[in-house]
């Protein structure tokens, strides 16, 4: 490949891009009017403006998008995460022109973003999936039947739905009835479908995702695990890896599941196969997020891989370039979300950065962030402003260094999570690793 344009925009697309400039690859970035000082746009090898501000008038005008990367002649559209990533319309748009996706086939997008779909194909490849209603429920009456003989508390999910978006915890039937009309109407909204199911609700659980990776030539490899199991709103704030939950044995089982769900649907590229986990490590398939993730950086930090080089590599047709048995783990990466919100609230607090200093001079930490001191973080996207990652040789370490850097961070402007990441850091759950999906709400 010779020039790339990405889909994306901040701390992603410069991500992209800083791969592809060691890989000798042009790239296009495209940019919202709202981000023409943004630090990506300035390390592109060229920028053009996609729109306005909101994204139904930038980075999701397919057709604008399309017509750019054709204008500047790339070869390739990398869309990053989020957006159009998981867009099989989109997707298939550009395969039409004859420029590479990077990315998954067409139809392995369309069957794993429809999360009904996407259980059935794992039933019948073996794999557990979460009990549930295993197909769309239209009225009240049928979801009320489907709860009560899986029993309460239970999940409300939008079968379009991703990244926590679309999912109502229902403790009992009152719950149950009164979500049901705006969940679907949401759905509506956000996905195009109104389609909804319900799972069982696994309380006190752990949420682990395993990096997958397929090439054209059908082969099939995992790079280990990350523990997602921070989280606040079903959205993920901390990742690390390894989990430091699962036993040895439970940890290869999940892997050969894993590879056993990738390769039931010939699954090409990048792409993260998420699992539920009980305490008693009994663990059921959740969803196949068809893109890169964002906490993929754990994972390259654990195994020394670029995983992005290898996504471009694998679209153009290359085999993957490590066997499983040569792909090892080292040490420990645990991976913060730093988001410009309110860290009681959780509410986005947009804002001029007017002060910023990362503490980066340790080797202990890796910043990848799309904003710099002087930047806006405007309401229009989502208001994350970097991921810190710590690798180190153990998880404690790990866990010091991140203390250390949080209590020494410096923005201001915005106000930021980070408070909350000191919280969690001292907690002697966390520190133990004994920590389930309900630990931020238990800590209030």
């Amino acid at each position: 490949m010779q020039k790339i344009l990405i889909a994306n925009r901040g701390e992603i697309a410069l991500r992209i891009i800083k791969t592809c400039h060691q890989m000798g690859i042009e790239t296009v970035a495209i940019y919202s009017e709202v981000d023409k000082e943004m630090p990506y746009v300035k390390a592109a090898s060229k920028a053009v403006c996609v729109g306005e501000a909101p994204v139904n008038k930038s980075y999701l005008r397919a057709n604008k998008i399309l017509e750019i990367a054709k204008s500047e002649m790339v070869d390739a559209i990398h869309p990053g995460y989020g957006f159009l990533s998981e867009n099989a319309a989109f997707a298939e748009l550009v395969k039409s022109e004859g420029i590479i996706f990077i990315g998954p086939d067409v139809e392995i997008i369309k069957l794993m973003g429809d999360k009904i779909v996407s259980r059935k194909t794992m039933e019948l490849a073996g794999v557990p999936v979460v009990p549930g209603s295993g197909h769309g429920l239209d009225t009240i009456e049928e979801a009320c039947t489907v709860s009560e003989t899986i029993g309460y508390p239970v999940m409300l999910k939008a079968s379009g739905g991703g990244g926590g978006i679309g999912m109502v915890l229902c403790e009992n039937e009152q719950a149950l009835i009164k979500a049901f009309d705006s969940t679907k109407s949401r759905a509506q909204t956000y996905f195009g479908t109104n389609e909804v199911f319900i799972e069982k609700y696994i309380a006190e659980a752990r949420h682990i995702e395993v990096q997958v990776f397929g090439d054209q030539k059908g082969n099939i490899v995992h790079l280990f695990e990350r523990d997602c199991s921070i989280q606040r709103r079903h959205q993920k704030v901390i990742e690390e890896s390894p989990s430091p939950f699962l036993t040895e044995e439970t940890r290869k089982k999940i892997y050969q599941t894993a590879l056993k769900a990738a390769k039931a649907v010939g699954y090409t590229n990048a792409g993260t196969i998420e699992f539920i986990v009980d305490e008693n490590e009994n663990f059921y398939f959740l969803e196949m997020n068809t893109r890169l993730q964002v906490e993929h950086p754990v994972t390259e930090m654990i195994t020394g891989i670029d995983l992005v080089e290898w996504q471009i590599r694998i679209a153009q047709g290359e085999p993957i370039p490590m066997l499983q048995s040569q792909i090892k783990t080292t040490g420990h990466a645990i991976e913060f979300r730093l988001y410009a919100e309110d860290p009681v609230r959780f509410l986005p607090s947009p804002g001029k950065i007017t002060k910023l200093v990362w503490n980066d001079k340790t080797p202990d930490v890796r910043i990848d962030t799309g904003y710099q001191e002087g930047n806006t973080v405007t309401p229009y996207y989502d208001p994350m402003i970097a991921k810190c990652i710590f690798y180190t040789d153990t998880r404690m370490e790990a866990i010091q260094a991140a203390e250390r850097f949080f209590n020494d961070l410096q923005i201001e402007g915005i106000k930021t999570n980070a408070p909350l990441f000191i919280n969690i850091l001292v907690n002697n759950e966390f520190k133990k690793g004994s920590y389930t999906t309900a630990f931020i709400k238990k800590m209030k």
